[in-house]
């Protein structure tokens, strides 16, 4: 931490003062990461590494000490005079509050799950490091939305069951994983929820829930927070009730918001998830106003990423270049005003981009998934690769998969890259884009991600976007809906 000049006692930086009492913001919490042996902030989007400094600022930030008390207790730590430091933690801390991971409201007693015990291991030497894991649950889901996520043909097998689904948590931890998502489908007719949620919480793992909210009551959400539940995510379809509820194909709306309102009473932080489509994305500015008034700290405005149900509901589902364009404007505008106060994530269409996303941040570097039946997969939506062979954690370990798998090495580094891709200087950037895309929309999943304006095949892209045009079935019409499984 350098040291600089003084700062006033009541600091204009931001309205911190020294009287504040800083504590971790709503689901934010020292971890341990351990492929690094290092300090992390653990929090709902991601991990942030911490320095020694800032390990050792955020350590004091307790909700009961003031900052002068905090720079005080510096100062006796590093036997240096507080006016040295002081700039220096009014920085640190103005900053970490500005990514929301640091409030300095009212004080709030700390979290009966804020120390966690890691199982111990030797930490993994992998050449691509394994952050978060999506743990899909069950496919069955009391929504119809036009674009699930579920796939359009479902793997067979039945539900990995709870000692399963509690063997790879452990695995996941032990590999390095820091972060659980538990998805679906619809996690909450899982009966074991809560039991997995607390097997990951006690193996170090940060823990998500990503929920539709139906049949997340009080009690079931007290269960969840007993058992170590970090966060939820709840998906909304619109602002305003009659749109919402056709769009989910079911009477919910209601209901989210009265499970947005528990979720909020019980202190987790709440993340609110909208998928952007022709049908709602006009409505944006009001989106928006309902994330801010049902509290959320984070909001995901999802452009439609079109695979399976989606890419089948394409005529229905996809907005015009103008409309995104103009969501883009009010996305942006509200990212401004509400800097501090919430964030705001707004993901284009691949469609329109120009240029690919780089998928999953690179097939098989970051990211994997393990889908109901025990299917190991590099992405989401990796099902839509018909030639590739997906191993399952009923017969491998998540270490094996992770290193030796066929599908997970298949589309690692750039040696597998065709031209245009491995000649390009943004090769390290964005991977190649999306292998799901291209399996999709070229037949191969080994080509240029056509929504790259270099690929040979872009003018196949640009076809489905004039179809999606020509053949619109109008903002309220959605003839492909998807059937959930008993």
């Amino acid at each position: 931490m350098k040291s600089s000049s003084r700062h006033d006692k009541k600091t204009s930086a931001a309205d911190l003062t020294d009287e504040d009492c800083p504590a971790l913001a709503r689901g934010v919490r020292i971890g341990n990461d351990p492929v690094t042996a290092e300090p992390v902030l653990l929090f709902p989007e991601g991990v942030l590494p911490l320095d020694q400094s800032t390990h050792d600022i955020v350590g004091l930030c307790d909700g009961n000490r003031t900052v002068e008390t905090i720079i005080r207790s510096l100062a006796d730590i590093y036997e240096i005079e507080p006016d040295a430091l002081r700039s220096s933690v009014l920085d640190c801390i103005l900053q970490l509050r500005r990514l929301l991971l640091i409030a300095t409201s009212q004080p709030r007693p700390p979290s009966e799950h804020s120390t966690v015990s890691h199982r111990p291991c030797t930490p993994p030497q992998f050449r691509y490091r394994p952050f978060l894991l999506l743990a899909e649950l069950t496919y069955r889901c009391p929504l119809h939305c036009p674009y699930c996520s579920n796939p359009a043909s479902y793997p067979t097998g039945g539900e990995l069951s709870t000692a399963d689904w509690c063997r790879v948590l452990l695995e996941a931890a032990d590999i390095g994983i820091l972060h659980v998502g538990f998805s679906g489908g619809e996690p909450l007719l899982r009966t074991d929820l809560a039991q997995l949620i607390h097997t990951a919480r006690e193996a170090g793992l940060y823990t998500n829930l990503i929920t539709s909210a139906l049949g997340l009551n009080s009690h079931r959400a007290e269960e969840l927070k007993s058992a170590g539940l970090d966060s939820v995510q709840i998906s909304l379809q619109s602002d305003e009730a009659s749109l919402a509820n056709q769009i989910a194909g079911t009477s919910s709306h209601a209901r989210k918001l009265q499970a947005a309102h528990i979720v909020r009473e019980l202190g987790f932080p709440l993340t609110v998830n909208i998928v952007l489509h022709r049908a709602n994305i006009g409505r944006l500015e009001q989106i928006i106003s309902l994330a801010e008034n049902v509290g959320a700290e984070r909001l995901e405005l999802a452009n439609t990423q079109y695979y399976g149900w989606a890419f089948r509901n394409l005529g229905a589902l996809l907005p015009t270049r103008d409309q995104v364009a103009r969501a883009a404007q009010v996305a942006n505008a509200a990212k401004e005003r509400l800097s501090g106060k919430m964030e705001i994530l707004f993901v284009t269409p691949d469609y329109y981009g120009g240029r690919p996303k780089p998928c999953m941040n690179g097939w098989g570097r970051r990211y994997l998934t393990i889908n109901p039946v025990g299917e190991a997969l590099p992405c989401p939506n990796a099902r839509e690769i018909n030639d590739l062979h997906f191993d399952n954690v009923k017969t491998r370990s998540l270490s094996w998969i992770w290193t030796e798998s066929g599908a997970f090495n298949r589309f690692r580094g750039t040696e597998w890259m065709p031209v245009p891709c491995h000649d390009c200087d943004f090769r390290e950037v964005d991977f190649g884009g999306c292998r799901c895309q291209a399996a999709l929309i070229t037949g191969r999943a080994d080509l240029t991600d056509p929504a790259c304006s270099l690929s040979p095949d872009h003018d196949k892209l640009t076809r489905l976007i004039e179809y999606a045009g020509a053949n619109s079935a109008g903002p309220a019409s959605f003839p492909f809906m998807r059937q959930n499984p008993s």
